[in-house]
């Protein structure tokens, strides 16, 4: 997509019509220009030029001058449309953040379970509530993932936001962030990327996240959901930082009685048993 034609999709977004975003576009490469001319320029049939010069101008995008014998037109320099722009929208949020506000109660417990879809959503969802996020995100996250927030992530803790928790990957760009063991062990029986966070002890995210546009995450801010989401990274952060802190004997036979339990829990077959009993892994 080249320029003009993103600018022209970033216009139409913004409510313009085609026709308005094709004459103020051709009027800041030359200008002025006469109706006939426009018209001829950008494409406009003759019948529409007038109408949609018209909307422009109360816009106040365009200006018209004119004398005895002809009118032309000039376009609004952009850096001062851009800004009025800019100032109306922001009014226009303003006015709904505040009437949208007045009509909604929030309930004393918020219980609902909402499900997004797809790996780009939860992404741009999750973005959303870390850019708001004030003291704590905690996080259970692989490192396919996290390169998706890093950004947000970073301006969080540059406002003084504590990061906590666990993560799976192979490069770490967070000293406060726990590497999780056994990685491979961890694949060859889950076979899924998993997700929960955390955001200010409120929002709560959690589901899989490793199957693209099929990825499903449950977004709540039920108390007891909470509680259990953050117990959950507690527990793994204990798991894994006493492991880390064994000596290689001990180790060893750390995951020896851990593989025990999952077994008696799980009951694993023979051949699920064989292919996780390493230890070390």
């Amino acid at each position: 997509m080249d320029q003009a034609t993103r600018m022209m999709t970033d216009m139409k977004t913004l409510g313009f019509s085609e026709y308005e975003c094709k004459a103020y576009l051709k009027l800041l490469e030359a200008f002025p220009l006469n109706g006939y001319a426009l018209s001829k320029a950008s494409g406009i049939p003759r019948s529409r030029i007038y109408e949609v010069l018209n909307n422009l101008i109360d816009k106040q995008m365009v200006f018209e001058q004119a004398d005895e014998k002809t009118r032309v037109y000039y376009p609004m320099e952009p850096k001062i449309f851009i800004k009025k722009l800019k100032v109306h929208y922001e009014k226009l949020f303003e006015d709904l953040s505040q009437y949208a506000n007045d009509l909604y109660r929030e309930p004393e417990q918020d219980d609902k379970l909402v499900v997004i879809s797809g790996r780009e959503n939860i992404i741009s969802f999750l973005k959303l509530l870390i850019q708001g996020a004030q003291k704590r995100v905690a996080v259970s996250i692989w490192e396919e993932e996290i390169k998706e927030i890093t950004g947000e992530l970073d301006a969080a803790l540059d406002r003084g936001v504590m990061l906590r928790g666990i993560y799976f990957g192979k490069t770490n760009a967070y000293e406060s962030l726990t590497p999780h063991r056994r990685i491979d062990r961890y694949m060859a029986e889950k076979k899924e990327r998993y997700l929960s966070i955390i955001i200010d002890h409120t929002h709560a995210i959690s589901g899989i996240m490793s199957r693209g546009a099929n990825a499903k995450v449950t977004w709540t801010r039920d108390e007891g959901f909470i509680e259990v989401s953050e117990d959950y990274i507690a527990h793994d952060l204990v798991v894994n930082l006493y492991s880390a802190s064994l000596d290689s004997a001990t180790y060893k036979r750390f995951e020896n009685f851990a593989d025990t339990v999952h077994d008696r829990y799980f009951h694993y077959s023979k051949n699920e048993l064989i292919t996780w009993k390493n230890p070390m892994e």
